[in-house]
């Protein structure tokens, strides 16, 4: 079942690399009595993610800020060195988006957001979206039909929603 407009988001434990190396935070800690945006994609250094995603959120970072968000947060399925470097090369950690991984999938599978296209090495890979949690509720949900697809789920189509 995927996630909706209302729902509680489920907790998971996600990992992000720390002063001292990978750390484990639950998305409970991230999003409990806290507005926070959170988009998903496919993966770190792919197309679309790399080129659209990630920039839209940074080039909007400060128009969620003013509208009361405290944090965005990038989820992706891969290892928390892989998004820690991706998110010093494509400027996302200078700009303060916090750059999480997901490993095992645990979260995007919870959330039912999840797909596979193995000709493209793509296994239980996030699907694209992006969302506004505010106390680990779901207020608005834009989802993409297409994993090579950045519209709704960029920085400026989730801030036409808000």
């Amino acid at each position: 079942m995927t996630i909706s407009v209302g729902d509680k988001l489920p907790d998971a434990m996600l990992v992000k690399m720390g002063e001292e190396g990978p750390e484990q935070i639950s998305v409970s800690t991230l999003t409990e009595g806290r507005n926070v945006v959170l988009f998903g994609l496919p993966g770190a250094y792919t197309g679309t993610c790399t080129t659209a995603h990630v920039p839209s959120f940074i080039r909007t970072k400060d128009q969620f800020m003013e509208r009361g968000v405290d944090e965005i947060i990038c989820i992706s399925v891969n290892d928390p060195f892989v998004m820690g470097q991706w998110g010093e090369d494509t400027g996302a950690t200078e700009a303060g988006i916090l750059m999480v991984g997901d490993p095992a999938a645990e979260f995007s599978k919870a959330l039912g957001l999840t797909f596979s296209a193995p000709a493209a090495g793509l296994i239980d890979r996030s699907q694209r979206y992006a969302m506004l949690v505010m106390d680990g509720e779901v207020k608005v949900l834009n989802i993409e039909d297409s994993p090579g697809t950045c519209e709704a789920s960029g920085g400026e189509g989730l801030l036409d929603e808000m």
